[in-house]
């Protein structure tokens, strides 16, 4: 069988795997994120112990360049994360195992995994959301990732923000208040002094948390418009969480976009990942064939 590389290159840790899909992963490995030396450089160690690999993909925080025509294609650009800023990452590592080299984001190569494999498999289109340390999105329009001038960063998207009912004022270094600023775990805990995780299910952090990410849905659904949204990520484990979305997005929508999906079938237009924690690195697996069809149609 075919072998693929993947890297799921995470903030806090790093997973590489060899395999060709679900259910053939041969070999995985974790570790922490350390410098760039350290992280890329046991990825291609790891990778060096297996022949006939076809290409790596990598599927890494950002932000990044993804554009194939960019100068900088494959570096992690202007990042916070201490000593990644304008790392190059793609070319260190096909230059180092002589293969193709697919290079995305996160959320953008688990978008495209659940769209091979997973929750949106036989779709046309759907959008992964992430909410975790921060919120992130992806989207797969005809089998093709959304790029443009950049790739999306939809976790900065400004939503309507009450003060007088909800005075926090938001978390984002640069925006404040946009939807992550307001909505990922570090948000809840800053607003209500506790992890996400501690939180009851009937505590009232839960609706409010419902009402902002719905409020950041309905602008996408009605924007892009996704044949199915898949929402993952820490925040989004808490399973009383997905009702409550539900709801909310249905009544901000207010009748508008008559769908069968949205009017009487949204327990399935809104869904978890169906590939779990995997879906990150078979979306790194899934950027290899990308690379690998991409090379050949080069020749």
């Amino acid at each position: 069988m075919t072998l693929y590389g993947g890297i799921e290159g995470g903030g806090t840790k790093f997973v590489c795997a060899v395999g060709s899909g679900p259910g053939d992963i041969r070999e995985e490995i974790r570790y922490s994120t350390g410098t760039p030396d350290e992280s890329i450089g046991r990825a291609i160690d790891f990778f060096s112990k297996f022949d006939g690999l076809r290409a790596v993909g990598i599927a890494c925080f950002g932000p990044l360049d993804a554009n194939p025509k960019s100068p900088h294609f494959g570096y992690v650009t202007t990042t916070p994360k201490p000593g990644w800023s304008q790392t190059e990452f793609a070319g260190r590592v096909s230059r180092a195992l002589h293969l193709p080299v697919g290079f995305d984001t996160d959320v953008n190569a688990a978008a495209l995994s659940e769209y091979r494999w997973g929750a949106a498999q036989g779709l046309d289109s759907c959008l992964y959301l992430t909410v975790g340390t921060g919120i992130g999105g992806g989207a797969v329009v005809e089998g093709k990732m959304i790029h443009g001038l950049m790739h999306p960063e939809m976790g900065h998207l400004r939503v309507p923000h009450d003060s007088a009912t909800d005075p926090f004022p938001g978390n984002c270094p640069y925006h404040g208040d946009c939807l992550e600023g307001l909505a990922c775990g570090p948000a809840i805990e800053a607003r209500w002094g506790q992890r996400a995780e501690t939180l009851a299910p009937h505590h009232p952090a839960w609706a409010l948390e419902a009402h902002y990410l719905a409020l950041g849905l309905t602008n996408f659904i009605v924007t892009l418009s996704p044949q199915r949204i898949i929402l993952g990520g820490g925040v989004m484990a808490q399973a009383h969480l997905f009702p409550l979305i539900r709801a909310e997005v249905q009544s901000l929508l207010n009748g508008y976009v008559q769908s069968p999906m949205i009017q009487a079938q949204i327990d399935a237009y809104i869904v978890p990942p169906q590939l779990g924690n995997q879906a990150g690195v078979l979306g790194a697996i899934a950027l290899a064939m990308n690379a690998e069809q991409d090379a050949a149609d080069r020749l």
